[in-house]
């Protein structure tokens, strides 16, 4: 994988263990951004994230959250809870418009025994899940010692840990480079542009991180987005289902999104929406990413998709955004 660079933006990453942060302080000290730890397994919440959330953004520094998906994890319905109990963190905090970077999936651990497939198959659960619920693709966070457990997760982009001045992370599982690289624990390792691995604000030792680019890099890359795309930027398509054209599909961007409810009838689950609070349920899991389109109400069809092992494709030619259900040839 690539190595550090000058100019790259310089990130820290807390959680309750850092104690009180003076935010102003660490963002004068060159901080550009800050992961901060959101929860862990199925219920646990770090009690400490919503202020140093609101404190970081107050002063400018560009925030994400993220999750430890620890040992309880074992199947992918367990990596579904405690993805929610992630999404559920970070509404408290505002939603995830509020946050400037996406979240994290932080996976390090096997205590548990599990095989490389059963490893795979919770976090790519995981990572759908937070998708689905959020609309915004995850990151994933691991070490070099662990990311041979994963196959087939290179497209989401990643966060590596190597404690290390001058040795690069290895490329592994698909992946050839990194986004984020936390060179440091703070007490080992590299050391910020200036040399030294403390922080000012913090007391204590603090991981430090660097993304690859520059800050106006880094807002590019991870910018905010709206939950709903600009009028002017949607084009029409069409939405088939094995072949078979069911409804019309919306294109904003990357992003392909199709009716609730044509969907919820090819997967064969229940859907429906609460006018009032202007919420959209599939298969009884609230959704995050919807808009309203003459009445109706419309989804993101990827991360929806996926988290049913189905496949998405698109036809560029004819416009058209096609859905292979599991087992279908």
């Amino acid at each position: 994988m690539q190595a550090r660079k000058k100019g790259n933006a310089q990130g820290i990453d807390v959680s309750r263990y850092q104690g009180k942060i003076d935010w102003k302080a660490v963002k004068a000290a060159g901080i550009s951004f800050a992961f901060i730890k959101a929860s862990q397994g199925k219920s646990y919440r770090d009690k400490t994230f919503i202020g140093n959330a609101q404190a970081a953004r107050a002063v400018g520094v560009l925030v994400g959250a993220y999750h430890y998906v620890d040992d309880s994890a074992k199947t992918p319905e367990d990596a579904r809870k405690e993805a929610a109990n992630f999404v559920s963190v970070i509404d408290s905090a505002g939603g995830i418009a509020s946050f400037d970077l996406p979240p994290v999936m932080d996976y390090e651990s096997n205590k548990s025994g599990l095989s490389k497939a059963a490893l795979t198959a919770v976090a790519k659960a995981f990572l759908q899940e937070v998708e689905r619920l959020t609309g915004v693709r995850p990151i994933v966070y691991t070490y070099p010692s662990f990311i041979g457990n994963f196959s087939g997760l290179s497209d989401y982009p990643l966060w590596i840990a190597r404690y290390s001045s001058t040795q690069v992370p290895p490329g592994a599982s698909g992946w050839s480079r990194w986004d984020f690289w936390q060179y440091s624990d703070g007490s080992t390792g590299g050391t910020l542009p200036s040399e030294t691995r403390k922080v000012a604000g913090i007391a204590g030792p603090v991981d430090l991180n660097e993304f690859d680019g520059t800050v106006d890099n880094l807002r590019a890359r991870f910018g905010k987005r709206t939950a709903a795309p600009e009028k002017e930027s949607v084009k029409d398509a069409v939405f088939q289902v094995d072949g078979k054209t069911v409804g019309k599909a919306l294109l904003s961007g990357s992003k392909t999104n199709v009716p609730l409810r044509v969907l919820a009838t090819a997967f064969g689950v229940s859907c429906n929406w609460d006018n009032s609070n202007k919420v959209a349920y599939l298969d009884g899991r609230k959704l995050q990413s919807v808009q309203l389109v003459e009445g109706a109400a419309y989804v993101q069809l990827r991360p929806i998709a996926e988290s049913y092992g189905a496949e998405v494709s698109w036809d560029a030619k004819n416009k058209i955004a096609a859905l292979k259900l599991k087992g279908d040839k």
